[in-house]
């Protein structure tokens, strides 16, 4: 019963950190990433698209993302879009596809963007901790219920946070490599 719990809650924060890692992937750092097009949706036959499926998006070079749309007829709504997404860059459209030159990053932009994967840590920290807390109480109610002992329950809440605290390392490591990435030049 308490390893099936271990399981699910083993489960549910992995997804966390997944969560994470994708968050932390839309942040620009000194290479600019595809990945910080990710959130951006284009129109498409009335259903939001993600970009990626309506063009091909390309990394030119370490500040250059080309857009080739499969249709010509969505330059128009892709250059809306990325205006609306705020993304630090105006698109430069041509007849064929839309070019994103990203400028160098200030040191004032490299400290908000780690100041944004922190908060970002933060908040899988505290989902972490959700997990945790619902996993805990799962715990509480068998005792409570007679279907675990005491012991059992103090060994399973042991258990759980120690669960907890390997992922708060990864999320930690995980932070910490995405800052050291975001402010070396």
């Amino acid at each position: 019963m308490l390893q099936e719990i271990y399981k699910d809650t083993i489960a549910h924060m992995q997804k966390s950190i997944t969560a994470l890692q994708k968050d932390l992937a839309t942040l620009r750092s000194g290479r600019v990433s595809v990945a910080i097009l990710d959130n951006i949706r284009i129109p498409y036959y009335g259903t939001p698209t993600p970009l990626a499926q309506v063009g091909s998006v390309i990394a030119q070079d370490a500040t250059t993302i080309i857009i080739t749309p499969w249709e010509k007829t969505l330059l128009k709504d892709i250059e809306k879009a990325i205006q609306e997404a705020n993304i630090g860059v105006n698109p430069n459209v041509d007849s064929e596809c839309i070019k994103l030159f990203f400028p160098p990053m200030t040191s004032e932009q490299r400290k908000e963007i780690a100041k944004t994967a922190k908060a970002m840590g933060e908040k899988s920290k505290i989902a972490i901790r959700n997990i945790r807390q619902d996993s805990n109480n799962t715990i509480k109610k068998l005792e409570k219920d007679k279907n675990i002992t005491t012991d059992e329950s103090k060994k399973g809440i042991e258990e759980i946070q120690k669960i907890t605290d390997e992922h708060i390392k990864k999320i930690d490591s995980m932070i910490k490599a995405k800052e050291d990435e975001i402010i070396k030049v």
